[in-house]
């Protein structure tokens, strides 16, 4: 048991050095690199050592500072997050079967998805809700206007493919779709690609520009953490900001924030490509996804944290993308992820057993 205890203590310091390293790396890409005054330094420990009982490495808080130009104790550093938080907040052994985007459709039946083609669970296929045979799937798949394919498990738009299919010819370089039902290999699904509302359109017409909202729970109150919008850039189809896209904050009333940021070594942006002046833009339908996020969430006992992605259609009805068990925070775009002074919050939090220790 101690031998496992420290092992499971090892794992946890090297995921914390990994995600610093990561933030050191993208903080030298940094145009402008601002440093922390010794007060500065000074009021970030206090908090922690209040908050969660320990000093925390500086280097988030320099990173966020140095980008945004706007200083708070109050960042969250993502490696303690990862490494301690999250698995105080989410119950993680349930988390790659509850966030299947295969397995939605069976969690939140009563509200607005794409439309599902074919679903690939384990190599094995289903539509409909029934077994099917790979030949069945693929003669399903012969003709398709506007289809998105992607990896049922993965998050942070990997793997995400938007096609064409013509007697069972993709626009993917010509290859047929069992060639890619191949690569893919397992664990994916092919849905109808969201026509989203004209406001939304006008961001990137080339992509899904979605809503990303972070949800907590608290016995049966769910709060709103905070709200960003991602948007894609000219001629790329992912929105997300790992794969080239850029992100601003929504504000309570659904209007936009002035600037948004993408990939660290980047000039935060007023406009999108297309010319959209972010600040003020207004969202449309924006307290309902707001809503229908919450009360999503309550059918999800395991996990008291959870990011929500939404589109919203044509007829200003909110669209489910998918939900993550374990968000990245985008305190670029909003700042300190749980507010100004979250002590309180923390020290709840810490109360918890970490239930990562497995995924390390």
């Amino acid at each position: 048991m101690k031998s496992l205890r420290t092992t499971s203590k090892i794992k946890k310091i090297v995921l914390e050095f990994s995600f610093h390293y990561e933030i050191w790396k993208k903080y030298r890409q940094l145009k402008i690199k601002r440093k922390l005054t010794r007060q500065q330094k000074r009021e970030i420990q206090a908090f922690y050592r209040r908050a969660i009982g320990r000093r925390v490495p500086l280097i988030w808080h320099k990173f966020l500072y140095s980008r945004t130009g706007n200083y708070s104790p109050y960042y969250i550093p993502v490696g303690v997050y990862r490494s301690e938080m999250i698995g105080r907040m989410n119950n993680f052994p349930f988390k790659d079967a509850y966030a299947d985007k295969n397995v939605s459709e069976e969690l939140f039946p009563d509200v607005i998805q794409p439309k599902t083609f074919i679903k690939n669970i384990n190599h094995h296929f289903y539509a409909d809700g029934k077994a099917i045979s790979r030949e069945e799937a693929i003669a399903r798949c012969q003709n398709l206007d506007e289809a998105i394919l992607k990896p049922s498990l993965l998050t942070r738009g990997e793997g995400v493919m938007r096609l064409r299919v013509q007697d069972g010819v993709t626009d993917r370089k010509g290859k047929r779709i069992e060639q890619l039902f191949d690569e893919y290999e397992r664990d994916f699904i092919l849905q109808e690609a969201v026509h989203q509302h004209e406001r939304m359109a006008a961001l990137n017409p080339a992509s899904v520009n979605t809503i990303r909202l972070l949800t907590y729970r608290h016995d049966m109150e769910v709060r709103l953490i905070y709200a960003v919008i991602r948007i894609g850039r000219a001629g790329q189809v992912i929105d997300n900001e790992s794969a080239g896209g850029i992100s601003t904050l929504i504000r309570p009333d659904g209007t936009l924030g002035r600037y948004a940021f993408g990939a660290p070594g980047y000039d935060m942006v007023e406009k999108t490509d297309s010319g959209i002046t972010l600040d003020g833009y207004a969202i449309p339908s924006f307290p309902e996804v707001v809503e229908t996020a919450k009360r999503l969430h309550l059918r999800l006992p395991h996990f008291n944290i959870a990011a929500w992605d939404f589109a919203v259609g044509e007829q200003g009805e909110p669209v489910f993308i998918e939900w993550n068990a374990d968000p990245d925070l985008s305190q670029s775009a909003y700042g300190p992820a749980f507010g100004e002074n979250p002590e309180e919050f923390l020290k709840e939090i810490y109360k918890n057993r970490n239930t990562r220790h497995s995924y390390w």
